[in-house]
């Protein structure tokens, strides 16, 4: 396993082995000041969202641009409905379709087909099923389910791929992002008695743990980004104060 950081600090790109060692960058000047969202796709190619360029861009491996969704520094009008206004993440159905969380200024999901066409928009500002106050990032499990931080409105929505809703999940404070491995859904929840959370696919919490007042060891400052290796290994990326990744392994 490589671990990838997309980060807004000198060097926005970082690979790392999954011991914390260094191994390379890219991207150097590229990115606006508030980069947001990194897909690994099962190729191998990483998406990258940048926030405040309103734009998804597929690059491979090495950092090469393969192709971008959006149009840079041209956000839709706010509220509209068409893509983008400052997105926030990406996520890969098993069927290759792509799905964005048009997070600060749009308030949307957006479908695409695997070739980069616009299939379906649901979504509007509210605090009703199907609306949100600010999606923060998004992912497909292996039914296809699109799973949503709604972070302001302190909850998951789920959703089917045709923008029907399922469910939400409220037992949780200001979600930020997710992550299923295995079957299970790693949240990372950033509100004031935020940390990392651990449910099922169905909605129940199986386990979790919480900031605490102090910096130190299994402390989540600031938890931003969430992900999980193939030893079941637990990242946080950390922003704010806490400006780094935390790994949590099983015992």
């Amino acid at each position: 396993d490589e671990v990838h950081i997309f980060s807004r600090g000198e060097h926005p790109l970082t690979i790392w082995d999954t011991n914390g060692n260094f191994i390379s960058s890219w991207g150097e000047g590229t990115f606006s000041a508030n980069p947001h969202g990194i897909y690994i796709a099962p190729n191998d190619n990483v998406w990258l969202v940048d926030r405040d360029f309103h734009i998804a861009t597929e690059y491979t491996p090495g950092g090469q641009v393969i192709r971008t969704l959006g149009e840079k520094l041209a956000p839709s009008p706010s509220f509209q409905g068409i893509p983008f206004n400052m997105p926030s993440g990406l996520a890969i159905a098993p069927n290759g379709e792509l799905f964005v969380s048009d997070g600060y200024g749009g308030h949307r999901v957006h479908k695409f087909s695997p070739e980069g066409e616009l299939l379906l928009s649901w979504g509007k500002q509210g605090t009703g099923p199907g609306e949100f106050a600010l999606l923060h990032n998004i992912w497909v499990d292996k039914d296809s389910r699109i799973i949503i931080c709604d972070r302001e409105n302190d909850r998951i929505q789920i959703f089917e791929d045709d923008g029907s809703f399922v469910e939400e999940w409220t037992d949780i404070s200001k979600p930020g992002d997710v992550w299923v491995h295995e079957d299970l859904v790693y949240c990372v929840e950033q509100g004031e008695h935020g940390g990392v959370s651990i449910w099922t696919l169905t909605g129940e919490v199986v386990s979790r743990w919480k900031i605490d007042d102090e910096p130190g060891r299994g402390t989540i400052i600031g938890g931003h980004g969430i992900t999980v290796d193939s030893e079941g290994s637990i990242y946080v990326t950390e922003i704010g104060t806490g400006e780094r990744v935390s790994k949590f392994v099983r015992v």
